[in-house]
């Protein structure tokens, strides 16, 4: 196997790696320091796409952690990028929240319920079933059907909540029509993040905490990866997965030094 070339630049996932059910995991604050002291480029990733950059912004300062609005990359914004790629000035109706909609209406998205060239999912605390019919409708009608991310439940201090994949599963049973998912593991959300802040994949490693996510989606984008064991993925998983991360670490700690 070729050596790879020195890590230039630095993807990593928010929730299981700089952070756990809202506090931080030990080392990330000094790993985000480095970071910004070395000057090479970074995003932080998530497929959460309720909030704006700014908005996780806020919520990563509040817990010490010192991340600029400009180096968070949402499934939100990816799928934003997606859409003004393959159709400029289009129009959609929405379900999601403000990370959606302002991403969507920054690339200069029309949102309406009117014969909408898409209709997009993505995550929300308040899924209506009103809201959930007229999509439907609207696919049948020939709507393009887009999705977020397939995450299928997120996180909650009470237990796992329905997500973006669930939700779509749903309306997918009753359209027959599957969703494209641009966030995670789609290798096209990290090569998005990669053009944002003019890095090469050969010179950049993705951390995560999933191997069905993060991992999988870091290894199709040729980055080098590295699976932390503060989220999900439990050591005796690892191995179950046909695919490896180039390295397996306790937390986001030990990789302060490649920095």
């Amino acid at each position: 196997m070729a050596e790879r070339k020195p890590i230039e630049s630095w993807l990593t996932d928010m929730d299981g790696v700089l952070m756990h059910e809202g506090v931080p995991v030990p080392g990330a604050d000094a790993f985000i320091k480095r970071l910004r002291e070395s000057g090479k480029p970074f995003l932080v990733l998530t497929n959460n796409s309720i909030y704006t950059p700014r908005d996780l912004h806020a919520r990563l300062n509040r817990i010490g952690l010192e991340v600029p609005w400009e180096s968070i990359w949402t499934s939100a914004l990816a799928t934003a990028q997606f859409l003004d790629d393959q159709r400029p000035g289009g129009t959609a109706y929405v379900i999601g929240e403000a990370g959606l909609t302002t991403a969507l209406h920054d690339i200069g998205y029309v949102l309406t319920d009117h014969s909408p060239d898409y209709v997009v999912l993505g995550e929300t605390r308040t899924y209506s079933f009103e809201a959930l019919t007229k999509a439907i409708r609207l696919i049948n009608d020939g709507a393009r059907f887009i999705a977020t991310n397939p995450d299928e439940t997120g996180p909650s201090p009470q237990g796992a909540l329905p997500a973006t994949g669930s939700v779509a599963a749903l309306i997918t049973k009753a359209t027959g029509v599957d969703p494209y998912f641009v966030g995670k593991p789609n290798p096209l959300m990290m090569r998005h993040g990669l053009n944002v802040i003019g890095a090469h994949s050969e010179t950049s490693a993705m951390i995560g905490d999933r191997m069905d996510t993060d991992v999988l989606a870091g290894l199709e984008a040729g980055m080098e990866t590295f699976l932390v064991l503060t989220g999900l993925t439990r050591p005796d998983e690892v191995e179950r997965h046909p695919f490896r991360p180039s390295r397996v670490v306790d937390s986001i700690a030990d990789l302060i030094d490649l920095v």
